[in-house]
């Protein structure tokens, strides 16, 4: 059994997505062939694969006519009679003719635009015939579960497939001190958000609580590690807030680098948020559970799926986005009791080590794929 993997988001393109496809690639066992797009670097990244990748000839893939002809192609190049749509809208369009073509499986992964796709007259018609047209759907939180079912038809199947996180990558000591020791941040309490500088991922709300944190921890520091959009309009709100000295930028990181600057925090926050009129959730944030897998306490906004990420009370604290104070009062309570954070930050990984591995999301997937 070969398994046809039809995806935009593919290294070497960096995002989350990006990660959650590739891994669960690797859980595959080299059965499959890779169908993407082409991005600049891939001729080399492709090389060092085990398994073979098709590059299409434009930037981002489409279900359009040609496209279609082309994922049919290479289906029966390989034999393939299995397919995995890495984000089921748009490309699961394409599911009818794959079927004809010999797929007897075919699994739709959904992530969180879907979700919006869900309640827009159009593109809920075309998720309907995405579900109807694949043997599952899967979803990466119960929140996001319950948003697509609403467009799905009773026939759909519907399961959950959430990422797993890399323990081997992310764990206590991967490297903090010496970041810690790059940014002169050493004997410093240092709460992190990692995540790029977006409205949704509320990096504002920390630096709006930042002066009651500064008030109760004066030599506390917030790390914001990650480039984007945002940037200059959060270095002016730190610097009107009265907190620019006690706020640090550290730009864009590359991915491979990300683990010591999740270690070298005490205190893990991304307070999202959920904008647009519900339209821009946070479908679930695997950067939480990383930096659970890495022994920290986190702090996390109530947005979407997100709260799958945090056991109130016992890995972190799951807050309003919208309200810094409630965030500042987590954040002294978090920094000011070791005992508290260090019991936190335990949990955290037992509970990742145990739930979230990418072995058992590999184990799900051949299940639905049926290999």
């Amino acid at each position: 059994m070969t398994v046809l993997v039809v995806t935009n988001d593919f290294p070497p393109r960096q995002g989350g997505i990006e990660t959650f496809v590739r891994s669960l690639c690797d859980e595959l066992h080299n059965d499959l062939v890779v169908l993407t797009a082409h991005m600049p670097g891939d001729t080399q990244y492709d090389e060092k694969l085990s398994f073979p990748v098709e590059r299409d000839r434009t930037s981002m893939l489409l279900p359009t006519a040609r496209v279609t002809r082309h994922a049919v192609d290479v289906m029966r190049r390989y034999k393939a009679d299995r397919v995995l749509f890495g984000a089921a809208a748009p490309l699961g369009l394409m599911g009818p003719a794959l079927r004809k073509a010999g797929a007897q499986r075919i699994v739709a992964m959904t992530h969180g635009h879907e979700t919006w796709w869900a309640g827009v007259p159009g593109t809920r018609q075309a998720l309907r015939r995405i579900g109807d047209a694949a043997d599952t759907v899967t979803t990466v939180s119960g929140w996001c579960e319950q948003q697509i079912s609403k467009a799905l038809s009773d026939k759909a199947e519907v399961r959950r497939l959430t990422p797993g996180v890399d323990a081997t990558r992310f764990y206590p000591g991967c490297g903090g001190e010496q970041v810690r020791k790059g940014l002169g941040l050493e004997g410093v309490p240092v709460v992190a958000c990692v995540s790029r500088l977006v409205a949704r991922k509320g990096q504002d709300t920390l630096i709006r609580a930042w002066p009651r944190v500064l008030a109760a921890v004066p030599t506390a520091v917030l790390l914001l590690v990650g480039g984007g959009p945002q940037r200059e309009q959060l270095t002016r709100l730190a610097e009107t807030m009265g907190v620019g000295h006690a706020v640090r930028f550290t730009g864009a990181v590359p991915w491979a680098e990300i683990p010591p600057y999740v270690d070298a925090a005490d205190v893990f926050a991304m307070p999202c948020r959920t904008r647009r009129f519900g339209l821009e959730p946070e479908a679930l944030g695997i950067v939480t559970l990383e930096a659970s897998a890495t022994g920290k306490p986190v702090l996390v906004g109530d947005s979407g799926g997100a709260p799958d990420t945090v056991r109130h009370g016992e890995t972190g604290y799951l807050v309003d986005p919208y309200n810094p104070v409630a965030a500042g009062v987590r954040l002294i309570e978090l920094l000011t009791d070791p005992a508290l954070s260090t019991a936190m930050g335990t949990a955290g990984r037992e509970w990742v080590a145990t739930e979230w591995t990418w072995q058992q999301s590999g184990e799900t997937l051949r299940t639905l794929l049926e290999i």
